[in-house]
């Protein structure tokens, strides 16, 4: 079985010889009317900081020793890269000037002969040259060393975390709900264990109060429900629940328990009239 074969389309010589396409179509010549602006194509150099950073970067490129510069192929290489900015007319600083400037007065010096005695007396022009380019170095450095260091908002976000200084439990408090539900199941237990009687009896709920205070003498928790003697009956219960509610309502007992539907506790407060 013999398939056909897909030839690879043949570029025309059209397509070979435009120098560019427009909208897909391409083109042979440029358009005679076609204004290029004079700065719409420029060459960027390598950004420098300033004239140091600029002769430490030709040092360095050189593989030159610091310590002992030439200066004529340095200063030479300085004003090529001074005139390249100048010719793209990039805004040249007085410093890369001033800096020419010192370039060209201490290769000069070296250049002009000296007598014998003033060249022993006479320090290095270029002494000066290198303490900044040394000084300038080690700041470079420094700076790369701080720019490497993790930076808030360019390498971590700062986050806020609330942290209690200190944590209090804090007990469930005891509503009226919850005293009326303990009420309620002693005055059950009281009925299924007391016997009628018919008579007339003369209660104080000032003595039941004294006699609440007695048992919570010792100051510590006591079950809610031992607080009521059964054989008083139904009455003596009614006025002893009054007798504490009186208690709670002069701050003179504290009404506590642990959790939603635990045992309730009693407790004489400590003498503070805040305490509920």
């Amino acid at each position: 079985m013999n398939l056909p074969l897909e030839l690879a389309p043949v570029e025309s010589l059209e397509e070979k010889e435009a120098v560019a396409r427009l909208y897909g179509e391409p083109l042979l010549e440029l358009p005679k009317d076609l204004y290029i602006p004079p700065d719409a194509l420029e060459v960027f150099l390598e950004a420098f900081e300033g004239p140091l950073d600029l002769l430490l970067y030709l040092i360095r490129k050189a593989n030159l020793n610091i310590l002992d510069i030439q200066m004529a192929p340095l200063t030479s290489q300085y004003l090529e890269y001074v005139e390249a900015m100048r010719a793209t007319n990039l805004e040249l600083a007085a410093e890369y000037l001033l800096m020419a400037a010192m370039l060209l007065e201490i290769k000069s010096r070296m250049l002009l002969p000296r007598p014998a005695r003033e060249a022993e007396e006479e320090l290095d022009p270029r002494a000066e040259l290198v303490r900044r380019l040394l000084e300038y170095e080690q700041m470079k450095m420094a700076a790369a060393r701080l720019d490497t260091l993790p930076r808030a908002e360019r390498d971590f976000e700062w986050i806020s975390v609330f942290v209690a200084e200190k944590v209090v439990e804090r007990l469930p408090e005891v509503s009226l709900h919850d005293l009326q539900v303990a009420w309620l199941r002693i005055m059950k237990k009281a009925r299924l264990t007391q016997h009628h009687r018919v008579g007339r009896e003369q209660l104080s709920v000032r003595e039941h109060m004294t006699a609440i205070l007695r048992k919570l003498g010792d100051g510590a928790f006591v079950v809610f429900d031992t607080l009521f003697d059964h054989a008083l009956g139904p009455a003596g219960l009614v006025v002893s629940f009054l007798a504490v509610l009186e208690l709670v309502k002069e701050k003179l007992v504290h009404v506590t328990q642990n959790e939603a539907f635990a045992p309730i506790y009693v407790k004489l407060a400590d003498g503070s009239r805040d305490d509920a």
